[in-house]
């Protein structure tokens, strides 16, 4: 009944709810406004797939095929994602604190999938009779930025508060992971009906079934806009320094038999240029009150150059993502994580010894930036926090 519920939040009489304020901020991007009106320059258009059909893709469910978070019954099984492409491996968490080792050390990520694991640790840590305050700590300290970590320890929490037992915080578990899925399918749905037929997208890290309960956020979209024939071309960005979007979602695209070509980090702009995306469609970690977006590292030059180019910008994230607390991008705390990441590729140093690096993980694109927030409740287009209050301040 749950999922149920989610998949229905978003439309009465089948109607969408669509708030449009139609705002841009002309002070601090007045030098984009004039875009659409500049002569282009000549750039040759990357390969155009012309199989990418309806004919070849007819349903969406033909292309999500991939769980990567499994309750066992006891003990909580996941898809190793750093050792992912050349390797799936699965991981055995038997407590709590393996659980929070998994989200720490990137086995397990992505802001849903990371909730998901999480509520289970606490279902794992109340069979096992451990103390609860000290699981929920140990947990919300995983990861600072991506806000469904502390959503799903809190709607855990609350169940702990009235006095559920371990069967009850299974099933609370059970139903965040379901509803998940179910929201993802929705936000599918509600994201590629925004798509010309015939489109290019370009997203960003991964997106998919690894970083949810399955078949993923802005990568749903893409799976659900290759089905009903709207997406013709999909590019993917290699994501450093971890390379999520090489390594994880170019895994998924092939897996499941969407065509698609890697980009480097540094292309886009010019991938955008040359005419051959209309959408940039990326997930979140966290949108603040006002529209503004925290994700992975890299979206906010996406967002500046999408705008520069006329190209529309696509946010897809839960409601579980959205924090209503948090009035701005600037109140969102951005993870620093360890500068050996920048410094090495998959294990082997490539820059000089001696050498330094800064490493956020997270950066902030302003609402006047994003099109469109894509939630399973709807759409806002133009985000600003008079559309966000009016769908999410209930």
């Amino acid at each position: 009944m749950a999922a149920q519920a989610i998949l229905t939040a978003g439309k009465t009489d089948d109607v969408l709810w669509r708030f449009d304020e139609g705002r841009f901020n002309a002070r601090r991007f007045a030098d984009l406004s004039s875009v659409a009106a500049r002569p282009r320059t000549s750039v040759p258009v990357p390969y155009i797939n012309k199989q990418m059909t309806p004919s070849n893709s007819s349903i969406s469910e033909t292309h999500d095929s991939i769980r990567a978070v499994q309750w066992q019954g006891d003990h909580l099984r996941l898809l190793d994602q750093r050792r992912l492409p050349n390797e799936e491996v699965w991981i055995d968490c038997r407590d709590a604190t393996e659980v929070t080792q998994a989200i720490r050390d990137l086995a397990v990520r992505g802001a849903p999938a990371i909730g998901i694991a999480a509520a289970w640790g606490v279902a794992m840590a109340a069979q096992q009779k451990a103390p609860m305050d000290i699981v929920l700590a140990m947990l919300r300290a995983a990861r600072p930025t991506a806000v469904n970590l502390m959503w799903a320890l809190d709607r855990m929490k609350k169940r702990i508060a009235v006095g559920a037992d371990v069967d009850a915080l299974v099933r609370e578990a059970q139903a965040i992971q379901d509803e998940d899925l179910a929201a993802n399918r929705r936000m599918g749905q509600l994201g590629a009906s925004l798509i010309t037929p015939g489109s290019g997208v370009l997203t960003h890290c991964n997106t998919g079934s690894l970083a949810t309960a399955g078949y993923g956020t802005a990568l749903g979209v893409i799976r659900a806009g290759v089905a009903a024939g709207r997406i013709a071309n999909v590019y993917a960005g290699e994501t450093r320094p971890w390379q999520q979007g090489a390594r994880l979602t170019m895994w998924e695209l092939v897996r499941d038999g969407i065509p698609a070509q890697l980009i480097a980090d540094s292309a886009a702009a010019h991938l955008m240029k040359s005419g051959a995306v209309q959408w940039v469609i990326v997930g979140a970690d966290r949108i603040a009150a006002n529209g503004d977006t925290a994700n992975k590292i890299g979206t906010y030059q996406l967002a500046i150059a999408a705008k520069y180019h006329g190209v529309k910008f696509m946010v897809v994230a839960p409601s579980s993502t959205v924090d209503m607390a948090t009035g701005n991008g600037e109140e969102i705390e951005i993870e620093l994580r360890d500068p050996a990441e920048l410094l090495s590729m998959a294990g082997q140093r490539t820059v000089v010894q001696g050498a330094n690096a800064w490493n956020p993980v997270f950066d902030v694109a302003p609402a006047e930036l994003i099109d469109a927030i894509v939630t399973e409740r709807g759409v806002i287009e133009r985000p600003n926090s008079i559309a966000m209050q009016a769908m999410f301040g209930f």
